[in-house]
């Protein structure tokens, strides 16, 4: 599969067997056998040229590892541990390269979510009254526990420590 996918186009058999024989002594039938395999497994397809046939990969290399993946991620009791595991087990560099994927995926930077809509209750006549957290952030004290709340009246607490977040 790896010289199929180099090429990213129809091959022969002849081809395969050239390219491999660079590297180690390999039989014709050996290299018929194995891409005679993979058509049978589904991996490649083949259309016939005169009394060979040519050979191209069903799906990329990306796909077939993303489904490896996949597969290994949902066969795991515990999924949400094997992925721990598994970027537990990556370089800086792949590290930086799923941040890149991730991105892809989620696309550009949504705009924040909408706020929550009102309660269906009636809002009480003096709200300060009966929220002491309201009534901290007017006095312009900052003992609000509940970083929602903070944030709700216009302040980062992620931000006050120098962390963005992110």
């Amino acid at each position: 599969m790896t010289r199929v996918w180099k090429w990213n186009r129809p091959v022969t058999v002849r081809e395969v067997l050239e390219d491999l024989q660079q590297e180690r002594s390999i039989a014709y039938t050996t290299v018929m056998t194995v891409l005679d395999n993979l058509h049978q497994k589904g991996w490649v397809r083949r259309e016939a040229e005169g009394r060979a046939y040519r050979y191209e990969a069903v799906s990329t290399r990306a796909a077939y590892s993303a489904a490896l993946m996949n597969e290994a991620w949902t066969q795991s009791d515990n999924p949400a541990a094997a992925l721990v595991a598994f970027f537990g087990m990556m370089s800086a560099e792949q590290r930086e390269a799923l941040r890149d994927a991730v991105r892809m995926v989620q696309g550009p930077e949504e705009t924040p979510a909408p706020q929550k809509p009102e309660p269906q209750n009636p809002a009480p006549q003096n709200p300060t009254a009966e929220n002491p957290a309201a009534e901290n952030s007017k006095a312009g004290n900052s003992t609000v526990e509940n970083p929602a709340v903070e944030n709700a009246v216009g302040e980062n607490p992620a931000a006050a420590g120098g962390e963005t977040g992110r």
